[in-house]
């Protein structure tokens, strides 16, 4: 009886221990692409290829661009096929127009808005559009995995427009939060137009982030960035490509973000970084954003 007792504890332990244990690392890479403002939407001045080569050479599975134009989109389609990136060339992006194309518009009259991309093939997009600014219509864009449905990758470019800030992130992070609450992480991208330490973000940072550089949190997302020692811990490197000397630790303003919850977020083992933005645009930086890249390990 003793012996048949222990056997049945061990399997009971193994039969916790297993699913605890269990966690898959995502390497996201996101970048505001300034498509328009610094392109006109072209497809020919090095932005394609440079965009192509920096989401291979950092091992992504997920990537978002924001500011980007259609043709820009359809481009980066082909460059990433041709370079033998996704694992089904015929189901791997999606795009949500923010800005209708129109003649005399932005993008040489295309539509523009904001993109995803998948190394593996994505299920149906979901699009949400975000409270009015009076300024553009802000999107979230979302889609899940084919073959991973509860997994969900979004991305969002949210307003600088102040009065709207904390109702639009109040409708991304609702987002979320349904997400979850139907049984899915989810991961999410995008240029927030707020810093880590402004306190509207107070109520969406998780709790657990608490520094001198980023306090009195009580939400529940953390950011891949916010636990960096080297990068003023707490709000992490500056994501604007300018050295502005913004940010609490004075070394530049941080908008970019790649959030995940903290329920989902295997603590300690996820990594996050901000690189400059490539010079190959004719002579000149291709983006007035750094390029941020993460590494997200859900439980």
């Amino acid at each position: 009886m003793r012996k048949l007792t222990v056997v049945l504890a061990a399997l009971v332990t193994l039969g916790t221990a297993t699913p605890a244990q269990a966690a898959t690392p995502y390497r996201i890479l996101h970048w505001n692409v300034a498509g328009n403002t610094m392109h006109k939407g072209s497809t020919t001045d090095g932005l394609i290829a440079a965009a192509t080569s920096r989401i291979r050479g950092s091992g992504a599975v997920f990537a978002s661009l924001n500011e980007v134009c259609r043709q820009q989109f359809d481009a980066l389609i082909k460059s990433l096929r041709a370079a033998g990136w996704p694992e089904d060339p015929a189901n791997f992006a999606r795009f949500e127009i923010a800005l209708p194309g129109r003649s005399g518009g932005p993008c040489q009259g295309k539509d523009y808005g904001i993109a995803l991309f998948s190394k593996k093939p994505l299920g149906a997009a979901d699009r949400t559009t975000l409270p009015d600014d009076g300024d553009e219509p802000r999107k979230l864009l979302c889609a899940a995995l084919r073959d991973q449905p509860r997994t969900r990758f979004c991305t969002t470019h949210s307003t600088f427009v102040d009065a709207y800030r904390l109702p639009q992130l109040t409708a991304i992070f609702g987002k979320l939060d349904a997400y979850r609450a139907g049984g899915e992480q989810v991961i999410i991208a995008g240029d927030f137009n707020a810093a880590p330490d402004f306190g509207r973000m107070n109520r969406f940072y998780s709790a657990q982030v608490d520094t001198p550089n980023n306090s009195g949190n009580y939400g529940h997302y953390r950011e891949v960035d916010d636990a960096d020692a080297a990068n003023c811990p707490g709000y992490g490197a500056r994501t604007v490509e300018a050295a502005d000397g913004g940010g609490p630790c004075r070394t530049g303003t941080k908008i970019d973000m790649i959030f995940a919850h903290e329920d989902d977020y295997v603590a300690g083992s996820s990594s996050g970084e901000a690189r400059p933005s490539p010079v190959s645009c004719g002579g000149r930086a291709c983006s007035d954003h750094r390029i941020l890249t993460g590494t997200v390990t859900l439980r």
